[in-house]
């Protein structure tokens, strides 16, 4: 079954794109990668998916529905910025994603909080930046979504907190849906993916099975990184 698809998918801010024309297709139970320099429109895609912004041209559909309320229900987005108030308790932020969305599941929660050694009477502003990573990705995997996507989901945490991250995501990780995740850190999330795509200026450079990739050009996912990004 097929998840995602986009087709000619392009947005435009002002006289610039920051997408051009990308086609891109995500199966269920796959793991997606998304990766490229700042800049690149890794963050954009990854919004137009979530329904947060629309496409100034091309197609993007989600489980053969349109990007609209809808789809809002079937994705669930991890941004690359705090989006919890710092008064909350992790109790309230159960509260909160558990009324928002009829999809999130309190068990699942209990469990990846528990593993992330959180506890519910803990402020988010009296959590480390690690810490509060832990929360919202429990927060995101929680919920019973067809498509889950992570947007630098590792960014500014220690590698303990990271392999714990990596962990929760495999944890998380359902065969009936799909997780993107965009990450400059490539050696990081290297083993989860099984597909990926290189974006570079808005357009796709190379895309693949990641198995297949390496094999053909005998080179790590990082190496193949330098290689596209050095042109």
């Amino acid at each position: 079954m097929k998840i995602l698809e986009a087709k000619s998918l392009t947005k435009k801010y002002f006289s610039k794109k920051a997408l051009d024309g990308i086609d891109l297709t995500i199966d269920e139970g796959k793991i997606v990668g998304i990766l490229g320099p700042n800049g690149s429109g890794k963050t954009t895609l990854l919004k137009l998916i979530a329904g947060l912004i629309h496409p100034s041209k091309g197609d993007l559909k989600i489980c053969e529905n349109n990007i609209g309320y809808k789809t809002k229900e079937l994705v669930a987005y991890l941004p690359d910025s705090d989006f919890l108030y710092p008064w909350m308790k992790i109790s309230d932020a159960r509260k909160t994603y558990s009324s928002l969305f009829k999809d999130f599941n309190t068990k699942r929660f209990s469990e990846l909080i528990s593993f992330m050694k959180l506890e519910d009477s803990m402020t988010v502003k009296s959590l480390s930046k690690g810490m509060k990573e832990k929360l919202a990705l429990s927060l995101t995997l929680s919920r019973d979504a067809k498509l889950i996507v992570l947007d630098e989901p590792l960014n500014g945490v220690d590698p303990i907190a990271r392999e714990q991250i990596l962990e929760a995501i495999l944890k998380g990780f359902s065969f009936e849906s799909s997780i993107i995740i965009s990450s400059h850190l490539i050696n990081e999330i290297e083993s989860l993916l099984d597909i990926v795509y290189f974006l570079k200026d808005g357009k796709i450079k190379l895309s693949g099975n990641t198995e297949e990739l390496r094999s053909d050009k005998n080179m790590t996912l990082d190496e193949i990184y330098r290689e596209v990004f050095s042109c």
